[in-house]
């Protein structure tokens, strides 16, 4: 067994500076794939996949869960131990600014979807009861519960899986041992360097990819759709698929630029402007809105939240409805597992310079109580609107129409037009934000260094606009079935994210030891099964 990884084996050679071909040929292969048989039959495809999707929810979904929850505990773990102060990265001071280095975590992992949830998801558990609640629908008995909830989803551990262990055993095996930013390296300790140089490598390379372009596909499609209908509301223009092209357009050519311009220009600015500008609506809705009822929501909604979170996390099909845990829970967690990988390649890569601890409490602890905030500021005030009568969002939230629900909150609060405009920009820039991270990190994970050729990304930019609007054209609905297809994409990435439990303790008491941080006994991370 080797005791060390050879560089020169594992890096991509001159020849494969656009890219490993077996990871371009098969995560650009499903892209076409889907598209064609979409076009084919899309009743098919719809039927196929909605199949798997529901097998996978029914028999893995306590499988996500235990691996969220475990993910969760022993990154908390390992952030209170003494490794936990080795730097990443080998820099004695951070790479970047710390509010720049936040506004881009925040930015990159709450993302659309986030925002495309933050005013519904809430409204719509507080209409309709989640099953680990006994609280009567509608009521002020209710509130709680139903940010609870949200909490659960957005929360401490969908955060922790996008980015805590799996960028600990990443910055270690890169930056101290020279290792590719890209998922087989979260593999090499188990499997050495055959993975490293084989197809093998490639095919568990191309699952992540194709994962998140699944993943970053359908926020970037429902946008189009959204801002579309929001615009047709505001102002009656046509909420056709002419303005939704349009849409696509602009928005392709936001989150393509910032990702050809890099992480320290194009993908920091964007995310700064947009934590601006979300630290703005923010200030108004709490200061012009609701603020008592916010507050007092705020408190009860998180205290819920602890008090209630294993009863929430650990619930089934066997004790919930099945289709609640398929459409609620464990799509989530499905879609956070699916993202992981290249998650934590983007964390790695912006974390130079910072402690394991700053990394692990940035993403795992600070980013979901931001969270939280935000979601309890939009859909604490669509519960309070609600409730109040000034909305009534029972039939379209019960129909999924989240869209509807976001422009309706934006609507009713202080400002009107004007906030409703603000948050569909903000959701505009959200979603660009995690285009233009994920087509940086695409890149990375073909090319298999961190600083990949712009063309490379360009590439992964158009793509994914192009493929939202191929799939527009059939329909929004094509959209939902791509993004049914992440949580199937999750059993094969969550095998990827697994050996991390324990690797990244490992790596992490490895890179403290070499930092003369600590002494503990020699922890083998190097051998290969």
């Amino acid at each position: 067994m080797s005791s060390q990884p050879d560089p020169a084996a594992t890096r991509p050679s001159a020849t494969r500076s656009l890219g490993d071909p077996v990871v371009l040929g098969l995560s650009g292969g499903f892209i076409v794939l889907f598209v064609l048989l979409s076009l084919y039959d899309t009743e098919g495809v719809a039927n196929a996949i909605g199949a798997g999707f529901a097998w996978t929810a029914a028999v893995l979904g306590s499988y996500f869960q235990l691996l969220l929850l475990l993910t969760f505990f022993i990154a908390m773990g390992l952030a209170v131990s003494p490794a936990a102060s080795a730097k990443v990265g080998g820099l004695d001071t951070p790479e970047l600014s710390t509010f720049k280095w936040l506004s881009i975590i925040m930015c990159t992992l709450l993302a659309g979807g986030g925002v495309f949830f933050a005013a519904g998801e809430p409204v719509y558990h507080f209409v309709v009861t989640p099953p680990a609640f006994d609280t009567e629908a509608g009521t002020a008995e209710a509130v709680a519960a139903a940010l609870a909830q949200s909490f659960m989803h957005w929360g401490f551990l969908a955060w922790a899986v996008l980015g805590s262990l799996t960028a600990v055993v990443l910055a270690y095996w890169h930056y101290d041992k020279g290792l590719p930013l890209q998922p087989r390296t979260l593999l090499y300790p188990i499997l050495g360097e055959r993975l490293m140089r084989g197809w093998v490598g490639g095919v568990v390379d191309a699952c992540c990819v194709i994962a998140v372009v699944a993943g970053t596909v359908g926020p970037i499609g429902f946008l189009a759709t959204q801002v579309s209908f929001g615009l047709h509301e505001l102002f009656g223009m046509s909420e056709g698929y002419t303005t939704q092209l349009t849409i696509l357009v602009v928005l392709g050519a936001l989150y393509v630029t910032s990702a050809a311009t890099g992480i320290h220009r194009g993908i920091q600015l964007l995310s700064r402007f947009n934590v601006f500008l979300a630290l703005a609506i923010a200030a108004v809705v709490f200061l012009f809105g609701p603020t008592l009822f916010l507050t007092n929501a705020y408190l009860q909604g998180f205290g819920e939240y602890i008090s209630s979170f294993l009863t929430m996390a650990t619930m089934t099909s066997e004790t919930a409805p099945g289709w609640w845990m398929q459409w609620w829970t464990v799509f989530f967690f499905a879609w956070f597992i699916g993202y992981g990988p290249l998650m934590a390649i983007f964390v790695a890569r912006i974390s130079r310079g910072r402690t394991i601890r700053q990394m692990i409490l940035a993403v795992a602890v600070m980013a979901p109580i931001a969270t939280t905030v935000w979601f309890t500021l939009l859909g604490g005030s669509g519960i309070h609107y609600q409730l109040s009568g000034v909305i009534d969002l029972g039939e379209a939230l019960n129909n999924f129409q989240f869209d509807v629900a976001t422009l309706t909150v934006a609507q009713a609060l202080p400002g009107g037009t004007v906030m409703a405009l603000a948050i569909l920009l903000l959701t505009t820039i959200f979603v660009a934000t995690t285009g233009d991270s994920m087509s940086y990190a695409i890149a990375v994970v073909c090319t298999g260094h961190d600083q990949p050729h712009t063309a490379v990304r360009v590439f992964w930019g158009v793509t994914m606009s192009l493929m939202a609007a191929i799939l527009l054209y059939m329909g929004a609905g094509q959209i939902g079935v791509l993004q049914q297809f992440i949580v199937i994409t999750a059993i094969p990435v969550s095998l990827v994210l697994l050996p991390s439990l324990w690797l990244g303790p490992q790596a992490a008491y490895a890179m403290a030891r070499e930092q003369g941080l600590t002494s503990r006994r020699r922890v083998n991370v190097n051998d290969e099964s």
